[in-house]
């Protein structure tokens, strides 16, 4: 099987892809286009891809794409993110002037860095960072960047913990071409629907699905085709399997439009303890 994911080797999403996928070669791609083009090229078999930070929320630039996209969601998995602040030997954090990272990165620790003063420099990548400010050989360079990602490339860890938030997490889909099999003990859908633009829309449909026994989970609106129309992306808990998801949304929902399900998968552990029990 080949996998890809959005970064460099060290990044946050080679770290996933290989606690995922522990006994696959996976190929890294500079931006989340050029990934998503992989999957639809069949370049790649699963995309493993960040989607919701626990500090920042969404990852924009990928949920975006998965409408129209001819994707399913067929797994998810969870990384605790700490940052480290990283540089060339010799350097100090007095010193550092520039720190380089990927823009949801430096979002994750907005409060420190914008404490230290320091001027921030969008990289495609953590790891991409680091090699960055390697090649630059320039004490006043540092990366914000996974703490293992230092050694690859001769930097030194000059912070480590570096987040706004202790619980820092983000949380990865793993992704497939076209429709694929649901598992007899998938619990949890991802979907994506409008509603008519009238007062109280949301509300009614959100009420209808938790007549038909779905949990939500998180629930976030996006621009869509059409100027000043949305479209809403809901995640949800639900019975198991096949027949668990069509309790749901068999026949569709009376309050909602253009339903798209992106996909019936397992929830990690992760995502079982911290919001399982939520209600909708």
């Amino acid at each position: 099987m080949k996998l890809g994911y959005q970064g460099e080797p060290g990044s946050y999403s080679h770290r996933a892809t290989t606690e995922l996928f522990a006994d696959h070669a996976s190929t890294g791609f500079e931006t989340f286009v050029a990934a998503f083009e992989a999957l639809e090229t069949n370049a790649v078999d699963r995309l493993v891809l960040p989607i919701e930070n626990s500090t920042t929320g969404s990852v924009l630039p990928v949920l975006d794409r998965l409408v129209p996209g001819g994707v399913s969601i067929v797994g998810e998995h969870h990384i605790e993110v700490q940052h480290s602040i990283m540089a060339v030997s010799g350097a100090t954090l007095e010193g550092v002037l520039r720190v380089r990272s990927h823009p949801e990165a430096l979002a994750q620790a907005e409060g420190y860095l914008t404490e230290k003063g320091w001027k921030l420099v969008v990289a495609h990548d953590t790891a991409g960072a680091v090699r960055e400010v390697a090649e630059t050989a320039d004490p006043v360079e540092a990366a914000l960047a996974p703490p293992w990602a230092a050694d690859e490339h001769g930097l030194v860890v000059l912070a480590n913990n570096v987040v706004d938030r202790d619980h820092n997490t983000t949380r990865f889909v793993v992704m497939a071409k076209g429709a694929q099999p649901v598992a007899d003990d998938a619990t949890k859908t991802t979907v994506a629907f409008t509603t008519s633009h009238t007062p109280g829309a949301l509300a009614l449909a959100l009420t209808e699905l938790g007549l038909r026994g779905a949990n939500l989970t998180r629930i976030e609106s996006r621009p869509a085709a059409r100027a000043w129309r949305y479209r809403f992306f809901a995640d949800m808990f639900h019975q198991p399997g096949a027949k668990g998801r069509d309790l749901v949304f068999d026949p569709p929902p009376s309050t909602m439009r253009d339903i798209t399900i992106l996909g019936t998968y397992r929830p990690s552990d992760a995502e079982k303890d911290a919001r399982g029990t939520e209600s909708s």
